[in-house]
């Protein structure tokens, strides 16, 4: 059943649908949240995304944006009061493309290498944090020309980046806290203890769809 609010079908812990929710929160959007189990995803998510995966954002005209970077950008053009993207030069803009591109294309498949390393024997986990870190040295090198990854302001580069490096640090954390990548560390730290974080891991109950009543 279509609902009056757009309605995301997220999972908590997933940097895709963290970084959407983000956003989404960011630009004060009032939706529907639903917190699915990725082992038991709800008939009605499946239903409109047939790729099976967070995060689905359901609009009320039924159009459907299953593409994390497309709810962001769904979001910040509904509102962006701290300029996130909207209101920076095309440079800029371009800047922040080709991090997130990094990131998504170059940076993850090596994250979970790394996170997954029992899953993959042909290299040591210190082997695919090795090649996981060309990128996590560029983000510090960044990180130590400004406060945050293009300029001192946040932008959608830092939202759209900062859930994966911190999967990534988590994987081994006392590893990351003495590693010399003190610039990336202030950086996740701050977004860590930040409102905007927090308040979008909240936890929610799972969503569960309403039983249909038997013929």
């Amino acid at each position: 059943m279509l609902s009056s609010l757009p309605t995301l079908y997220s999972f908590r812990r997933c940097p895709y649908a963290m970084r959407a929710r983000m956003a989404i929160h960011y630009s004060k959007i009032t939706i529907e949240l639903r917190e699915i189990l990725l082992k038991d995803k709800p008939p009605s998510m499946l239903q409109v995304s047939v790729k099976g995966t967070v995060p689905v954002l359901v609009l009320p005209d039924a159009g459907i944006i299953d593409e994390s970077r497309e709810i962001m950008m769904w979001a910040l053009a509904q509102e962006d009061p701290e300029h996130w993207y909207h209101g920076l030069s095309k440079e800029k803009q371009e800047q922040a493309n080709l991090l997130i591109d990094s990131n998504d294309y170059q940076f993850k498949p090596l994250l979970d290498k790394y996170k997954y390393s029992t899953r993959h024997p042909e290299q040591s986990t210190e082997n695919y944090r090795q090649e996981a870190e060309v990128h996590i040295q560029r983000l510090d090198q960044q990180l130590s020309q400004h406060h945050y990854l293009l300029s001192d302001q946040i932008t959608i580069a830092d939202i759209a980046i900062f859930p994966f490096i911190r999967q990534f640090a988590f994987v081994n954390k006392a590893w990351f806290d003495h590693s010399d990548y003190l610039h990336l560390q202030r950086w996740l730290a701050e977004f860590l203890e930040s409102k905007l974080f927090l308040e979008v891991m909240q936890k929610h109950p799972v969503w569960q769809d309403p039983l249909l009543p038997s013929s």
